[in-house]
Parts: C-alpha cells; sequence; structure tokens
C-alpha cells in the first residue's frame, strides 16, 4: 500500500467533531502508519481556514454542519470535488455547508430531509447483498446513537451498503457509496449519515471508516 494523505475537515459543533475525529486520528495512526492525516478545524460556522492542502490529498473526510465557506476556499473544496479524488462524509456532511447547500444531492447523492428525533438508539445492519463489499471487512451489525436520519430518495448512483432500524419501526439508509462521474474520471464517494460521539467508541463503526479510505482510493 503507497503513502495516503487524509485532510479531515472538523466543523461540527453539536457532535463534537474535533474530539470525534481525534479519536480516528488515533485509531489510524496506531493501525495504518501509512495513512498520514492532517486535521483542519473550524471554530465557528464564519470561521474560514485555508483549504490549500487540498492540492496534495488524497482524500478528503468532511464533518462539518452548516459552515459559511467562501471565496478562495469555497472554490478549492469545489475544484477538489470535480477532480476525481475521494471523498468521505460523515453525519452533518450531507448539510455540511450553507454557501453550498446542494453539496449533498450533487456530491454525496444524498436526500437529507431531516431526523426523527432525539433519543431513540438505532440497530444498524449490514444489506445481506453488500455483506463481502470491502469497506464492511471486519465490520459486525451494532447499535448506534444519536437521531437516525431521513434520506428517503438518494441518487440512483447510489449503493446502499447499511440500513439503520429503531425501536419505533423507523428504518433508512445510513451508509452508502457512490462512483460519480466526474468529466472524464470517476470519483468515489463514500457517506455515512451515523456519527454521534459515541458512534467513535465502536470498533465497528472506525473500521468501517478505515475501510472507506482504502475504497475510495482503490487501495
Amino acid at each position: 500500500m503507497k503513502k495516503l494523505n487524509v485532510c479531515m475537515i472538523s466543523g461540527s459543533f453539536e457532535y463534537d467533531s474535533r474530539k470525534s475525529l481525534k479519536i480516528f486520528q488515533k485509531y489510524l495512526a496506531e493501525n495504518y502508519p501509512l495513512i498520514e492525516t492532517e486535521l483542519i478545524v473550524y471554530q465557528d460556522e464564519d470561521d474560514n481556514p485555508s483549504l490549500r492542502i487540498l492540492e496534495s490529498t488524497d482524500v478528503i473526510i468532511i464533518f462539518t454542519r452548516r459552515i459559511r465557506i467562501s471565496g478562495e476556499n469555497l472554490e478549492r473544496l469545489q475544484e477538489y470535488c470535480q477532480t476525481g479524488k475521494s471523498i468521505i462524509g460523515i453525519r452533518t456532511a450531507s448539510h455540511a455547508y450553507e454557501n453550498w447547500l446542494d453539496f449533498d444531492t450533487h456530491v454525496l447523492g444524498g436526500s437529507y430531509q431531516g431526523h426523527f428525533g432525539h433519543g431513540p438508539i438505532s440497530h444498524v445492519e449490514i444489506l445481506e447483498s453488500q455483506i463481502e463489499h470491502s469497506i464492511l471487512e471486519g465490520i459486525s451489525n451494532f447499535d448506534a446513537f444519536g437521531s437516525l436520519y431521513k434520506n428517503p430518495s438518494n441518487a440512483a448512483d447510489t449503493t446502499t451498503l447499511m440500513t439503520a432500524k429503531t425501536n419505533q419501526g423507523h428504518c433508512q439508509p445510513v451508509t452508502w457509496i457512490r462512483e460519480r462521474q466526474v468529466g472524464e474520471s470517476i470519483s468515489r464517494v463514500f457517506y455515512t449519515s451515523l456519527g454521534h460521539q459515541d458512534d467513535f467508541h465502536i470498533s465497528s463503526f472506525l473500521q468501517m471508516l478505515a475501510n472507506a479510505i482504502f475504497w475510495t482510493t482503490r487501495q
């Protein structure tokens, strides 16, 4: 495996994304030494740290919520997403940027329409048809925390890997992939609507994110 440069972008304050991504950074450092990570942290919704690092990034991991990105940095992000490079979105990435509202539909292939409310644990299950997928290697079904997101009409070119169901009977896709045509290139995209703080203490969740890095980068 070649060295991979991973850029993590934190800006989901409700879910303490900085702390959660640092947990994932530590997991990668302990298990995958050839993955080098850089963490960019937004201090508030109007912060605008440089995204120049995207020029040398192999995969971007976005965990932000309604950030008002603008100017040169918005251009850099949009350019990155049009190069065919790898993209991973976590939870609030479905509404990551207030200045780029169609990032969810255009890039992730999602259809975020709110959530079912706080409280109930979701029972996450691997779709039987996808059990052999490399992203799910070493993964078991698990219970996840946080509200269940509604994504009722994802893009036709997405493939759902996992669904989650609450005790109230609500069931939604929570993990999917997409091979997105970008000019003459194919960009591999992974998204999960999971990502509550407690999810980052679940080994299957961390392993799934690591596997997603390898799948999106074709390693």
